[in-house]
């Protein structure tokens, strides 16, 4: 299982992504991010958070 925190990413936010695999997880994250905190999801963006996606 791979887990993404919303906060590793620097927001103060508690929201968990938890997938069975790292596309899945930036799907999400992606997903959230823009929803939740109006935030352009750029290639660079994706680089940095494939960085903190951690196993579990």
């Amino acid at each position: 299982m791979k887990v993404l925190r919303c906060r590793d990413a620097g927001f103060d936010c508690e929201h968990e992504i938890r997938a069975e695999n790292e596309e899945d997880v930036l799907q999400q994250a992606a997903e959230h991010a823009q929803a939740v905190h109006d935030v352009d999801v750029t290639p660079e963006l994706v680089e940095q958070v494939k960085s903190l996606i951690r196993e579990e």
